[in-house]
């Protein structure tokens, strides 16, 4: 973030002062030495993202097909340099998509939506219940830890819960979709498991946002605003409990209610 020069306005009054902007740079990402997409980004926590994004797109099925992350500095933005197995390359060719000015990709490499429908297998019923009001102690965590939203008010969160609601991990982005490919990059450095636990959002819950969660085995996620239909549809359809407006001690539970008690 960087401080800038601000006419402030208040009742009626004018005052100059320093502001604290949010940065957001374009990041390229290239695998094996093929450029695959640009985002634009908050130039944080980049390693965790590569590996979040690599996962969350299905390019690599775990971590260990991550062998390397080399990140540089360019003249008009930021490099990250992926290496992966050759065989993950080679379908990582087939589809390959330059993508620029997206905050998300979850529609990355996929040629229609029939295919994007059928990629990802739905969870098993049933899994460890949560609380809603495990839910309703992580929400109220989050604005303590939201450090960069609180001096930019900008950017969004992604954060990983315990099931009795405790805050483990969050990371922040301009981008939802990206503080949650950074979250998830986080969390297999870190060695949490993503089957035990719940995904909790600053935002709506998107379509991608629900894709991304399945593909890394996530099945509970919880957005402090609304959901979109198709992003219901989805999480119906993944086995994946969708949250909504969780927030002011009320939730709205709009897929697969019958994980939370």
């Amino acid at each position: 973030m960087t401080e800038y020069p601000v006419s402030r306005w208040l009742a009626g009054q004018v005052e100059d002062i320093e502001d604290w902007v949010a940065e957001e740079v374009p990041v390229a990402l290239e695998y094996n030495g093929l450029s695959y997409a640009v985002m634009m980004c908050s130039p944080q926590d980049l390693e965790d993202f590569a590996r979040g994004f690599s996962l969350s797109e299905c390019i690599v099925e775990d971590a260990d097909e991550i062998y390397d992350i080399q990140i540089s500095s360019q003249e008009d933005g930021i490099q990250l340099a992926i290496t992966i197995p050759q065989s993950r390359f080679w379908a990582l060719k087939s589809h390959r998509r330059s993508l620029a000015g997206r905050t998300g990709c979850g529609l990355c490499g996929k040629e229609s939506l029939a295919q994007l429908a059928h990629s990802l297998d739905p969870f098993p019923t049933g899994g460890q219940p949560i609380a809603a009001s495990a839910i309703e102690n992580a929400c109220n965590q989050l604005k303590s830890q939201q450090h960069l939203f609180s001096h930019t008010g900008s950017v969004h969160a992604a954060a990983w819960s315990d099931t009795d609601g405790n805050i483990v991990a969050i990371r922040e982005d301009v981008g939802r979709h990206n503080a949650l490919d950074k979250l998830i990059g986080n969390n297999l450095n870190s060695g949490l498991n993503l089957n035990q636990g719940m995904l909790i959002m600053t935002s709506r819950a998107s379509y991608e946002i629900v894709q991304k969660a399945a593909a890394c085995s996530i099945s509970v996620i919880a957005a402090v605003s609304g959901p979109t239909g198709l992003a219901v549809r989805l999480a119906q359809d993944l086995g994946v409990t969708l949250v909504g407006f969780a927030r002011d001690s009320r939730l709205s539970v709009y897929a697969h209610p019958e994980r939370i008690v």
